[in-house]
Parts: structure tokens; sequence; C-alpha cells
């Protein structure tokens, strides 16, 4: 029998698709990424082609492959990770999708979801999803497309269509049309999926007239969901799970009381919560957690809208900076902001404020605010968000969070670590493998065809690169928490005239 060397994670994220290639030991031994266009048709639409989704991922993956001149034979299994909540619907028999990829950042369901709201649907919806209702969620994103889409909705009740999360969209597509499934963490972000029963519920289908038809089947994170053969031999497709439950299981939170933060285009802090699915009353989100086996964990999460992608729209759209990594170095060429905050509520804020009509705010501008002043206090506008998720985390509860292990590409930036450790006034772990998002996805699809025999095993790979202890005093990062407060309330202030009611 062939050793099997290295397991695939396929990483489809908001901003580009990744395949990273994972030896025994956790060790990255091949990483291809590449970025794919995003579409803004109107204000507050953000929009993905999912033929793009698609093509980027394989070719990404057979690259990654190749690179490393590894055979079919060589990968024991493939996991995959995605950005969650994005909505695609596509054609039963051939594939083709009946619309672009609505994005989980785009804003034009939110006068549906303040109409549900209206109707009194919150309270059902919190309790039997864990979520809140918000545009942010797939449920209305699929309602749009069958009502704007023109035969969409007789197609979908006759049986003709299909939706999924990205995860879904993948597996069809590997596996040519003859698996349509996801996992349980992708399904708890449609708000259509009752987390505690585990299973699509009917009421909130009939509400948004979503035929079942259209729905996938739902597993658990680690199993064999299908054998794809597009890399010239079959192999296992053995794990998904969403960006930020993988990332969660990649820094082996596997217990109740573990928490991470991951700094991706959004920013999402998870807390294992065990086999108990904890109602939040302040914000956060309860949700389904990656796990072995039939019996299911959950989290809390908080979701940051926008974190990573605060420094893209300084590179792209500002042009302030020419790459991401160039922002550390602005952020230390002056002592401080110069009283200026910026909130970068572009789609919304998110946890633990949910206001989706809030936008980006900045206030306390004066004539001495330099382009250095405005890139530091967009960078620290991420840690700013991460301490209410902490905050919130805290009160919810009860537990004195000491520690926090973070990941994601923004994780690179020593200033923002730093700045995090002092304005939350605690140590930030930064793991020697940061990609713990795409390992976590490994972990599973691994575990599942027993590449990894337990999680113990698992667990012996992980080791701390970068420890940040706190250095600020206490009376300035209490001013400065006070200060970024104002400003929040300004952002909110904008959305108030948008209010239901």
């Amino acid at each position: 029998m062939i050793q099997k060397k290295y397991v695939i994670a396929m990483d489809q994220g908001t901003t580009s698709s990744r395949a990273i290639v994972f030896d025994r030991t956790g060790t990255i031994v091949s990483l291809v990424q590449h970025e794919f266009k995003q579409h803004y048709p109107k204000p507050g639409w953000v929009e993905h082609d999912p033929m793009d989704i698609w093509s980027t991922q394989m070719g990404v993956t057979m690259e990654a492959m190749q690179r490393i001149e590894a055979q079919p034979s060589d990968i024991a299994a493939i996991g995959i990770t995605n950005q969650r909540e994005t909505t695609i619907v596509w054609d039963a028999v051939t594939g083709v999708p009946v619309y672009p990829a609505i994005v989980w950042q785009c804003r034009r369901t939110s006068e549906a979801i303040d109409r549900m709201k209206c109707e009194g649907w919150t309270e059902y919806i919190r309790e039997t999803t864990g979520l809140v209702p918000d545009a942010y969620f797939s449920a209305s994103k699929i309602s749009w497309i069958l009502d704007n889409v023109p035969g969409a909705r007789e197609r979908a009740e006759r049986g003709e269509l299909r939706f999924g999360t990205v995860d879904s969209w993948l597996i069809w597509n590997l596996t040519d049309g003859r698996v349509h499934a996801t996992d349980r963490t992708n399904a708890s972000r449609t708000m259509l999926y009752d987390i505690r029963k585990m299973d699509w519920d009917e009421r909130i289908l009939s509400y948004f007239r979503i035929p079942r038809s259209m729905l996938p089947e739902v597993y658990p994170s680690s199993c064999i969901f299908g054998n794809t053969s597009k890399f010239g031999g079959e192999i296992p497709i053995a794990g998904t799970a969403g960006d930020q439950q993988a990332a969660l299981f990649g820094q082996c939170g596997f217990c109740a009381g573990s928490v991470k933060n991951t700094y991706g285009t959004g920013g999402f802090m998870l807390l294992n919560t065990g086999h108990e699915a904890v109602r939040s009353e302040c914000g956060l989100l309860t949700t389904v957690a990656a796990s072995l086996g039939d019996k299911p964990q959950y989290a809390l999460e908080g979701s940051v809208f926008i974190a990573g992608a605060a420094v893209q729209w300084l590179r792209d759209e500002m042009r302030m900076i020419r790459t991401s990594a160039q922002s550390e170095e602005y952020c230390t060429a002056v002592p401080d902001t110069n009283g200026m905050y910026i909130v970068p509520a572009f789609s919304g804020l998110g946890a633990p404020y949910w206001q989706q009509y809030a936008r980006g705010t900045i206030v306390g501008l004066t004539r001495g605010v330099t382009k250095d002043h405005f890139i530091r206090a967009t960078v620290e506008s991420l840690a700013y968000q991460t301490e209410d998720l902490l905050q919130v985390m805290r009160k919810e509860t009860g537990l004195d969070i000491s520690e926090l292990r973070v990941d994601g590409g923004a994780t690179a930036n020593r200033f923002l670590m730093q700045f995090q450790s002092d304005i939350s006034g605690i140590r930030i772990l930064r793991p020697k493998t940061a990609e713990t998002t795409a390992l976590g996805a490994a972990y599973l699809a691994g575990l599942a065809v027993g590449f990894w025999k337990t999680e113990e095993e698992v667990r012996e790979n992980w080791s701390c690169e970068r420890e940040y202890s706190p250095a600020m005093e206490r009376e300035t990062r209490e001013k400065l928490l006070k200060g970024w407060r104002r400003a929040v309330r300004c952002a909110e202030a904008w959305a108030e005239e948008e209010d239901c009611g």
C-alpha cells in the first residue's frame, strides 16, 4: 500500500482562492493563491462570479500539487474551507449558475430583513438558528435570487435549481454533480437551519418560500463527502467547514473555553462552548463548531464585517499604500492617530451592535492629521473591534480571558498585534503556522481518513511563534477606548432614520 504523504486544503476566501498542501506535522509544503475580481454593481451590493470561484480554486490546487510533483496517490484527502453565507444558485442538471454569487458582505436584502423583524420573527430566528435576522446570512439572498431572476422561483418549485454555500458549490463541481452536500457549520450560517434539531427549519423555509429540494444534505464536518477524479486519480473529499469554524479547529480549539480571533477580510472571534448551545444576550451568535463525530459542538461567535478589507481599501480604493504589508511602516511613523478614529462600517456594523444601516465614519479630523495618522487609525480599528468582541465574550461567559490565539493575514502586522495586546490588556499568541483556517480543514479531512489518528496527535503540532504582552498604561487604554465608543456612536447615528418602525 502506498503511504500517503499529504492533505490538501482548498481555502476559498472572499478575495482569493488558495490551495495549501500540509504534511503530517502540519507544515506547509506548498501554497498557491490567486485573487479574483470583486463586483460592486450598486452601493452596498457585493457579488462574485461563481465560475471565477471554481476556476481559480481548481487552478491553485493543480499548481500546488505540481510544485511539489505530488500525484493523486500521494494525497490522503482534500479538506474544504470557505467564505461563509455567500449564496450561489445553479441549474440542477447543467450546473450553470442562474445569477452571480451574492457575497456575505452584500446588503441588498436589508429592507427585507427589516420587514421580517417588524413581523416579529427575531425571537424565533434566535432560538432556532442561533443567529439574529440580518442580510449577512444566506436566507434572504436565496429569496432575492428567486424573486429577481426571471422564472427562477418557478424553476425552484419544480426542483430544477440547487442552492449552496461555496463549499457545496465546490463539492458539486468536484464530483461532477453527484454530491450536493454541506456540513453543519456552513448550514448553521444560512439562517435556515435548526442548530438543535440539526435539520432545515420548515417554518423559515416557508417564510422565504424556499423549496427544500434546493438545499444540500447536511453532514458532520469530518466525514467522507465523496471522491473527486479531477486531478488524475481518486481523492476523497473528507472534510469541510466554514472558514471561522475551521480556524478554531486549526488552533486546536477542541474543548469548551477555547477562543480564537481571525483577522481576515472580516474579523471573527469564536469561543468553543462544548456540547451546549449557549444563547447570547449581548449580540453574539450561537453557531455550530467544527468537531468530530455525530454529536455536535457549539460556539459563541462575534462577527466584524470589515477588518482586513479596511486595509485593502487603503490599498485599492484610497491608494494610500502599495501593499497591505506597507501599512505597518506608516503606523509606526507616528506615535498615535492625532485624535482621529475610523469606524470602517462599509457594510454596516456586526457584533455586538448589529446595525445594518451604519456606514463608515471618520471622526476627530483636524488640520494636523496626515496620511500616516489616517492609515494608523484604519489599522487600529481592527483592534478596537476585536476588543468590543472580547468584552462581550467575558460578559456572556464569565470567563477571565487572559490570552487570545490569533490567525489570518493581518497577524503579520506587528504593530497591530502589539496594539491589540495593549488595548485589550491580554497576551496575544500567534501560532507558528498562521494559516490555521486551511490547517483546520486539513485536520478535519485527515482525521476522517486516518491520516491523523487523534485530536491529541494534531494538538502536538501547535506551537507559538510569537507572543505579544500588554505595555500600555491603563489610563491611556481607557481614554482610547472611550474615544472609540464615541466614534461608534457617530456611525450608529447615521443609521437612525433607516431603522424599522
